[in-house]
């Protein structure tokens, strides 16, 4: 079991950045795949951003060049850097981990992630 908690959500202008914290329960977490997702009001819960077990990243291509994630085993911290931020970028981000190995583009399947953190709000003002 594990237990996922968001942080450093917030208001900010178009342009400006924000990062992303995601910290993790238990003993296990270099064995999960660990991603971001976001969900804009109206809208389904798209992938964003995922880090792999073996520290391989993949992106959204909304986010490319933008985003950065990472993730720190020895603190059991998942995080995503944002940078250039656009009023598109408005959503609720969700971490969300996997106990099982994703690679390639299963990574963008919410359905392959077994827990979830509650979110944390990112509102991007033009």
């Amino acid at each position: 079991q594990v237990q996922l908690v968001e942080s450093g959500g917030g208001l900010v202008q178009a342009g400006g950045s924000l990062r992303l914290s995601c910290a993790a329960s238990g003993r296990t977490f270099r064995t999960y795949t660990m991603a971001w997702f976001r969900q804009a009001p109206g809208k389904d819960r798209d992938f964003t951003a995922a880090a792999t077990i073996v520290g391989n990243t993949y992106y959204a291509d909304s986010v490319k060049g933008r985003f950065t994630g990472s993730r720190d085993n020895a603190k059991n911290t998942l995080y995503l850097q944002m940078n250039s931020l656009k009023p598109e970028d408005t959503a609720v981000y969700y971490c969300a981990a996997s106990s099982t190995v994703v690679v390639g583009t299963r990574v963008r399947d919410p359905h392959e992630y077994d827990y979830w953190g509650q979110g944390t709000q990112v509102t991007v003002s033009s």
